[in-house]
């Protein structure tokens, strides 16, 4: 299985590895939010393989029936979790308060009540599948794992919440901006968890 995750900056280099047919060998595509639809679009077109997505707080509201507020072709995951290929995705979008009236931006509160909404269904694909969920996305880092101290960047409790709970294999976001020389601290493990900042992309084979 091969995973193509994406978050927060669009890389000319992969337009021209995606249209080179570099990706063509991945099942599918996760977006971990603060990326331009159309660039998710072109990724989803050229690559021809599934996408999933979450928002991210640079992203528009969520509206079903606005063509600028949705990735065409694509599927959003907030607070959802589909069966893709044999594994069990599920998603939770936006980030941390920190402008008012913030789009995709949420209180340490209302992202745990937003979090909780899918522990029904996780116990429903628990009962079902034997087990909650192999891959978390979001666009948030969890609390105190590849977060910062600043207002904007603070990770979500909320994620730590659905760790736990659901014990997923691995664990992808953005947010968060890793470089070639901090790159080994973009990876971190809790528990059976693999968590990665996959800012801007990664290729992950599993």
């Amino acid at each position: 299985m091969k995973i193509l995750a994406v978050s927060d900056q669009v890389v000319d280099r992969v337009y021209s590895l995606a249209a080179d047919g570099h990706f063509s060998d991945v099942d599918f595509i996760l977006g971990c939010g603060d990326l331009p639809y159309t660039y998710l679009e072109y990724l989803l077109t050229i690559i021809n393989k599934p996408l999933y997505y979450v928002p991210g707080n640079h992203d528009p509201a969520y509206n079903p029936v606005s063509p600028h507020a949705q990735v065409e072709g694509g599927c959003n995951l907030d607070r959802r979790t589909r069966l893709v290929k044999g594994w069990l995705v599920g998603g939770l979008g936006g980030s941390i308060l920190y402008q008012p009236d913030g789009v995709n931006q949420y209180s340490q509160a209302r992202a745990m009540s937003r979090a909780r909404s899918m522990l029904l269904g996780l116990l429903w694909n628990r009962l079902r599948y034997g087990r909650a969920l192999d891959i978390l996305i979001s666009h948030s880092p969890p609390f105190g794992i590849h977060d910062e101290e600043t207002q904007a960047h603070t990770g979500l409790r909320a994620l730590n919440m659905l760790l736990r709970a659901a014990r997923p294999r691995f664990h992808f976001h953005g947010h968060t901006h890793f470089y070639r020389q901090n790159l080994a601290a973009s990876e971190s493990q809790s528990g059976p968890t693999r968590i990665m900042n996959v800012y801007p992309y990664k290729v992950i084979e599993i």
